[in-house]
């Protein structure tokens, strides 16, 4: 009877640890994605594949383009319907490679990828820049919030920064939903108290809040180049997603890539 008496014994404690038991499962550990962010291209316009896009800036009209790629950088005013340059500065060295790109108040700023230099030219007058100021990290993506420019330097980090002497008054570093670090944060673009990033080497763009760093939204433009312009065959790393410029008085955005031979205006749903 003792043998029987702990068979049973047994048979009992089996079941009750079954698999008939409910798993308890921590919800807090599971990953939350970012929401998507929902669009429409509603245009597509040329765009010239010799600029290595770095900064896209749209401003009364008319789009200005700051490009990279040792003795090829430049800052250049473009007709965006066309995609004629209608006017060009090449900084024309093979030791500065030019990077992003920001206008506040009547002057354009262009930020240098390692070699420390800011480039301040007056609005109307692009042939040469009239100072530089010295940036101690390095340049990727710029722009402005109205108050500070705001600097990416391809790490998490963005940077408020004083444009009048270039001293970083604050730091954020850019968070996903699980906490994770949104590195490689490229061309910048402030747009309705959101700063929008490139994320280099992805067909990503975040929307970010400056006052966190939260990521509270991303754009997927993945294939887009590849079904507008079907028989385009870059070079290597000329495909990059990079570029982002706004129109708030139309409320248009556009976007384009480095060497990309289309730019697409696009409404956010």
């Amino acid at each position: 009877m003792k043998i029987y008496s702990a068979l049973a014994i047994l048979i009992i404690f089996a079941a009750c640890n079954g698999s008939d038991k409910e798993e308890v499962v921590d919800k807090t550990v599971i990953p939350v994605p970012t929401p998507a962010i929902n669009y429409t291209i509603v245009a597509q316009y040329t765009h010239d594949t010799g600029a290595y896009t770095q900064g896209l800036e749209f401003y009364k009209g008319k789009l200005y383009e700051g490009t990279g790629d040792y003795k090829n950088s430049s800052l250049r005013i473009t007709d965006y319907k066309t995609g004629n340059v209608e006017k060009k500065h090449i900084m024309g060295t093979d030791s500065i490679f030019g990077e992003g790109i920001t206008i506040f108040k009547n002057k354009i700023y262009q930020l240098t990828w390692k070699n420390n230099i800011v480039y301040v030219y007056d609005i109307n007058n692009i042939d040469k820049p009239e100072k530089t100021r010295k940036w101690p990290y390095q340049g990727w993506g710029l722009t402005n919030n109205g108050k500070d420019l705001i600097i990416s330097d391809g790490s998490a980090n963005l940077y408020f920064v004083n444009p009048d002497d270039f001293k970083v008054k604050s730091a954020i570093s850019v968070r996903d939903n699980s906490g994770n670090a949104v590195n490689y944060l490229n061309e910048l673009e402030y747009i309705d108290g959101f700063v929008y990033a490139n994320v280099y080497e992805s067909d990503f763009i975040v929307k970010i809040d400056p006052e966190s760093g939260h990521v509270t939204g991303k754009m997927d433009l993945t294939g887009t180049i590849q079904k507008f312009a079907p028989n385009y065959t870059p070079e290597p790393g000329d495909e990059v997603l990079n570029g982002i410029a706004y129109d708030s008085a139309s409320k248009k955005m556009f976007i384009t890539g480095k060497r990309w031979p289309k730019m697409f205006e696009v409404r956010l749903n």
